[in-house]
């Protein structure tokens, strides 16, 4: 709990406080506590990346919604993101999904959008931008 919680905060931290607010990093942040990791551990299927004995990356699958898609800031642009992402979309054909949306960061938008997924609606929380984002799996 505490190396995933470790990863999402610091990418908050220093990656997504480039296009969000200071106050809302910290309101997002307050999810991502360790306590509040164990409880997503609970309710979700989620995914960590290693290197070595270290946690770089995470994402879960929540019903047809990806959530907490999260990369150590020292570890983005090699890959990671993509193959959690990979194995998310596994996960989600292995249960008969047919369709995935992924809530976007404004910061990770360009990231999904390489993925396949396509903006569909702006979803605001208070002056929290999020982009929702949808692809379909069938071939």
């Amino acid at each position: 709990m505490e190396a995933i919680s470790a990863v999402v905060l610091s990418a908050l931290r220093e990656t997504n406080a480039k296009d969000y607010s200071q106050d809302i990093i910290s309101r997002v942040a307050q999810n991502f506590t360790p306590a509040a990791v164990r409880k997503l551990l609970a309710s979700r299927i989620v995914c960590v990346a290693t290197n070595g004995e270290n946690v770089v990356g995470t994402a879960s699958l929540d019903g047809a919604v990806i959530r907490t898609v999260f990369v150590s800031p020292s570890m983005q642009g090699q890959g990671v993101g993509t193959q959690l992402m990979a194995e998310i979309e596994l996960i989600a054909r292995g249960k008969g999904i047919t369709t995935l949306a992924v809530p976007s960061s404004v910061t990770a938008q360009a990231f999904y959008a390489k993925l396949g997924y396509q903006a569909v609606r702006d979803n605001f929380h208070g002056d929290e931008r999020t982009i929702i984002m949808e692809r379909s799996l069938e071939q």
